[in-house]
């Protein structure tokens, strides 16, 4: 299935496109916050915590990929990455649950419905409330914005540890 993807995923690319990705996700999210005045609940917030780690992750080691090519840096690396992306599903996974009322939500995690029309817009960086997270604001072919997260990131996972298996395949001389 993803054997197409494979020049994508040698080498530096597929760290440079995780990148690309996780800041895609995060200006997503911030997108429906500010745009669309959907206010995150905690879950959401730690959902994002993901994505920022991945940032980190793969900041840090493009730099030391340029100092030092190694392949079997690469392949740690890429599990590494794979292993942050295959978090933010569970987390995810998790918050959709809490919105299907499979299991409750965590202290703290309720809040009271927003009406939109008592918020002051003056201040758009002030937090006016905070959401519920077992009510979902936006759904889109039956799965909310939790339950895409979830599926997005388990699709980068898969690329993630896909991309670490052809660095384990590829012979001992090359980089």
């Amino acid at each position: 299935m993803f054997d197409r993807f494979d020049p994508l995923l040698t080498s530096w690319r597929w760290p440079v496109l995780a990148l690309v990705a996780a800041l895609a996700m995060l200006g997503t999210a911030h997108g429906f916050e500010h745009f669309a005045y959907l206010l995150p609940c905690p879950l959401c917030l730690r959902q994002r915590e993901v994505y920022w780690a991945t940032v980190a992750v793969t900041l840090t080691a493009l730099v030391v990929w340029r100092v030092r090519p190694n392949r079997r840096f690469m392949l740690a690396f890429n599990v590494m990455i794979g292993l942050i992306f295959l978090t933010g599903c569970v987390v995810a996974a998790y918050h959709a649950g809490v919105e299907w009322k499979f299991w409750p939500a965590p202290t703290g995690c309720t809040g009271d419905a927003v009406d939109i029309g008592a918020i002051d817009f003056s201040d758009l960086n002030a937090r006016h409330a905070v959401s519920s997270c077992d009510e979902a604001p936006w759904t889109w072919l039956g799965l909310s914005m939790a339950g895409w997260n979830a599926v997005v990131s388990m699709f980068l996972a898969l690329i993630s540890f896909r991309a670490a298996s052809l660095h384990r395949a590829r012979p001992i001389g090359t980089a």
